[in-house]
């Protein structure tokens, strides 16, 4: 099984598409997890982020500290 979410698209009659996200971690867990483990150095702050996910991702950019931009 891979830890990356899957998508799938499949037509369905009538002409349609269905699109279906199967198990996995999303995108915006993976960037909240990295997040957390940066500033925190954290497991249970980083579960926490991944649980909420994209919230977190944007929890932290409006709160990120001047060391944390690298120069962006």
């Amino acid at each position: 099984m891979s830890p990356f979410a899957e998508i799938v698209f499949e037509t369905i009659p009538g002409g349609g598409a269905l699109s279906v996200v199967r198990d996995g971690v999303g995108l915006g867990s993976v960037i909240a997890v990295v997040c957390s483990w940066t500033r925190n150095r954290s497991i249970l702050w980083a579960i926490l982020a991944g649980l909420l996910s994209w919230a977190y991702v944007i929890y932290f950019a409006i709160t990120r500290r001047p060391e944390e931009t690298r120069g962006w």
